[in-house]
């Protein structure tokens, strides 16, 4: 009966462990995937293919973006406490608005303090002048030159 229950112990330690490597390696394996079907559609488009391959090319592009966001959405299901942070305090007289791409923040809200490492919510990689920013339960891309939203996630923190 002990050694039952010590496998049973073990067992339910090491399977997280596994799904949770499966589950990053099925997202980098979905953005290859994205991007081999891009490739094929621009072909499709500079060889000059038929209307249907075009066609069938932009569906394989949507299902594999869509199966990127479903393994994606599982990841975050399957990790809440990655996504739970210390409650956001903003720059003084700071008030919640919701932004879109466009919308320029001052330079307050994308002080240091707010960086989010992009490595660690598996986002999009920043360029030499882009950073991911906390704003409220938002993540936002911010062109720190001139304060630009560059990309929105909205409702990213719990």
């Amino acid at each position: 009966m002990r050694k039952l229950l010590l496998a049973g112990v073990l067992a339910a330690t090491i399977f997280p462990s596994v799904a949770q490597a499966q589950s990053a390696g099925e997202l980098r394996g979905d953005r290859r995937d994205i991007r081999q079907e891009q490739r094929d559609l621009n072909r499709d488009y500079r060889d000059g293919a038929s209307r249907r391959e075009i066609r069938d090319d932009r569906r394989d592009v949507r299902d594999a973006r869509r199966e990127y966001r479903d393994d994606w959405r599982d990841y975050r299901r399957a990790h809440p406490d990655r996504f739970r942070g210390p409650a956001y305090a903003g720059p003084r007289g700071y008030a919640y608005r919701p932004v879109a791409v466009g919308y320029r923040f001052a330079p307050a809200y994308y002080n240091r303090r707010y960086w989010v490492d992009p490595y660690a919510y598996r986002l999009r990689p920043v360029g030499r002048y882009d950073r991911w920013v906390r704003y409220g339960s938002d993540v936002v891309r911010i062109d720190i030159r001139n304060g630009r939203t560059l990309e929105v996630h909205g409702g990213f923190f719990f």
